[in-house]
């Protein structure tokens, strides 16, 4: 340990520009983060203090009850994407929907969002609809821009639209109930996924060659009252879901964590009754459970040993006090706060970020009087853009993965930006209306 007085100024400006230079370095963020931490608690903290920091949060961590909803909701969403449910829905709707110009992208964002209130996670809804809609959309001579924005924005739903992993390791950051983040953030998530439709639906109204609409007599191959039968029957397993998992958190039946265990059976149910069940698909949704919880709890642990650290040794308390007296009063650091949050989101793992987030912005945002639950789904909806803005950009690369020939980077990157644009816009109108986030939790939830 150092004999040395160091401002919380100084290690403010220590601790971040050290870990930005580790991010740059391509290190894995959870040993950056962790690192970090280490090393400044080693020099201004000593190694008792350090080390015993360090084993209290992964403690923490490890006996977290909320956190436990995490495995089970990636188990959920992993078997789901496995099921076949989303791909029978998709099939339904194309015909309903594919008659109209743009029909089957407006297809891709409907199943995407009933997809996302059943998943908490964007790989198993990008990597599905990614396989299930951008093929027919191709083949029937969609714009691939088009078609892959789509795809990746559709999919990013199921990171804001609960079940969202991103709520539950959110709400006990921020002290925040996480039933009550998950009824603020269903109309949120529903606005954009409106917003969403409306564009497709402009834009391939004014350009039909964009999103052409399905033949005449494919259309007729199927009569109005056989779809209207099969979209009925469709829905109902994802229903079923939806219900069982969001319906008894807010109906106060079940804890997220409940929930999510009962969600986790209920998609195994699914996966057996469409005879997707077999070992391998088990094999396979352990194996992926297993890595995606395993990273999100390395995360976790590193994010909080470096939050601690700089709490500790000031930094909090100094970054609000800068971000509270930036020029413009509370909207003008509110702008700044989520021009942060996209910054972020562009260059890191959002769940390592969210652990810088929420520590310094929840108390800078209740010193200028920001309801804490609008603020925490003000910056989930922000978050939206980091899974579409490169370079992090998941959904960008979770879609090339599984993208048919012919689809480049290129033309996804340019499909994405108009959705981009389209969240800022979603995000303004629950700035202007916060009522929009706030009216629900007010009744579903006490």
């Amino acid at each position: 340990m150092l004999n040395i007085e160091i401002s919380p100024a100084m290690i403010t400006i220590l601790m971040l520009g050290t870990l930005v230079i580790g991010i740059f370095s391509g290190f894995p963020l959870a040993f950056i983060l962790a690192g970090v931490g280490f090393i400044f608690g080693l020099l201004f903290m000593g190694e008792g203090r350090i080390f015993g920091m360090a084993i209290a949060q992964t403690y923490k961590t490890m006996t977290n009850y909320v956190l436990l909803a995490v495995p089970l909701f990636v188990f959920m969403g992993t078997m789901l994407g496995h099921s076949g449910v989303a791909e029978k829905l998709f099939g339904t709707m194309h015909l309903i929907m594919g008659g109209l110009r743009g029909g089957l992208a407006l297809a891709t964002i409907f199943v995407a969002t009933i997809f996302a209130a059943c998943t908490g996670i964007i790989g198993a809804s990008v990597v599905t609809m990614g396989i299930i809609a951008l093929p027919p959309m191709l083949d029937r001579g969609y714009n691939k821009s088009l078609a892959c924005g789509t795809v990746c924005a559709g999919g990013t739903l199921g990171i804001l639209i609960p079940p969202s992993i991103m709520i539950v390791i959110y709400g006990p950051m921020a002290e925040i109930s996480v039933g009550k983040l998950f009824a603020g953030a269903l109309v949120p998530g529903l606005i954009l996924s409106a917003l969403y439709m409306s564009y497709i639906a402009i834009r391939c109204g004014l350009k039909p060659e964009l999103g052409p609409p399905l033949p005449v007599e494919e259309r007729r191959a199927v009569s109005i009252s056989q779809k209207i039968t099969r979209m009925l029957f469709q829905m109902v397993p994802p229903i079923l879901l939806i219900l069982g998992v969001l319906g008894t958190i807010f109906a106060g039946i079940a804890t997220p964590t409940e929930a999510a265990g009962a969600g986790a059976f209920i998609s195994t149910l699914l996966a057996i009754v469409y005879r997707r069940l077999n070992w391998q698909v088990l094999k396979s949704t352990t194996y992926e459970t297993m890595r995606i919880t395993g990273f999100i709890m390395l995360l976790v642990v590193g994010a909080s040993i470096f939050c601690s650290v700089f709490t500790y040794l000031g930094g909090g308390k100094f970054a609000t006090q800068v971000l509270a007296a930036v020029p413009g009063g509370k909207w003008g650091s509110f702008a700044v706060m989520m021009f942060m949050v996209f910054i972020l989101g562009m260059l890191i793992e959002w769940i390592g970020s969210i652990f810088i987030v929420v520590p310094l912005f929840t108390p800078v945002a209740a010193a200028l009087g920001f309801d804490a639950l609008w603020f925490a789904i003000a910056v989930c909806v922000m978050y939206q853009t980091g899974f579409l803005s490169p370079p992090n950009a998941h959904a960008i690369f979770y879609l090339k993965g599984v993208a048919p020939p012919g689809v480049e980077v290129g033309d996804i990157i340019r499909g994405v930006w108009p959705y981009i644009g389209l969240i800022l816009i979603g995000l303004t109108i629950i700035t202007i209306f916060p009522e929009l986030v706030l009216w629900l939790p007010s009744i579903i939830v006490g």
